[in-house]
C-alpha cells in the first residue's frame, strides 16, 4: 500500500511539473510545443489512474480506471494533433530549420574575425579617380531620360 502511494506521489508531481512547464511553454507562443510536452506531462496519470501501478488489484469496473483511459486517449489526440500540424506546415522541424538557415543571409563576411597581420595586409591606397566634369552628369541624364524624368 505505501509502495502504491510513493509511486502515485511521484507520478502526480512529474505530471503537474510537466503541466507548468507546458504552461510557461505556450506563454512563450510555442503552443504546438507547448501541446506535446502536455501529452507527455498527461501520462504518469494516466498510467496511475488506468491502475498500471497497482494492476494486481481489481480495476477493471473502476471509473478511475476508465477516466484513465480518458486521460491517455486525450494525450494520444494531441500527439496526433501536433504531429499533423507539424507536417502540414512542411516537414520536421530540422527541415524548417534548415530553410530558414538558407533563406537568410550572412551577418557578417566570412574573413571578417581574422585577424589584421599588420602594415602589409592593408590594401594599397586607391588614387582619387580624376574629375571628368559632363560625362559624369550625361550617365545620369540618361538614366533619367529612360525612366521619362
Amino acid at each position: 500500500m505505501e509502495d502504491r502511494m510513493i509511486a502515485e506521489t511521484v507520478c502526480s508531481a512529474v505530471s503537474a511539473a510537466g503541466l507548468g512547464i507546458a504552461v510557461v511553454t505556450a506563454y512563450r507562443k510555442r503552443f504546438l510545443a507547448a501541446a506535446r510536452i502536455a501529452a507527455y506531462s498527461l501520462v504518469p496519470v494516466g498510467l496511475v489512474m488506468t491502475g498500471v501501478v497497482d494492476w494486481l488489484a481489481d480495476t477493471a469496473f473502476s471509473p478511475t480506471a476508465w477516466a484513465g483511459f480518458g486521460v491517455l486517449g486525450l494525450a494520444w489526440l494531441l500527439f496526433a494533433t501536433t504531429r499533423t500540424v507539424e507536417r502540414r506546415r512542411g516537414g520536421t522541424r530540422k527541415e524548417r530549420k534548415a530553410a530558414r538557415a538558407a533563406a537568410r543571409p550572412e551577418a557578417v563576411a566570412p574573413g571578417a574575425s581574422a585577424p589584421s597581420l599588420g602594415q602589409g595586409a592593408r590594401p594599397a591606397a586607391r588614387p582619387a579617380p580624376a574629375s571628368r566634369g559632363d560625362e559624369d552628369f550625361s550617365d545620369i541624364e540618361a538614366i533619367l531620360k529612360k525612366h521619362g524624368i
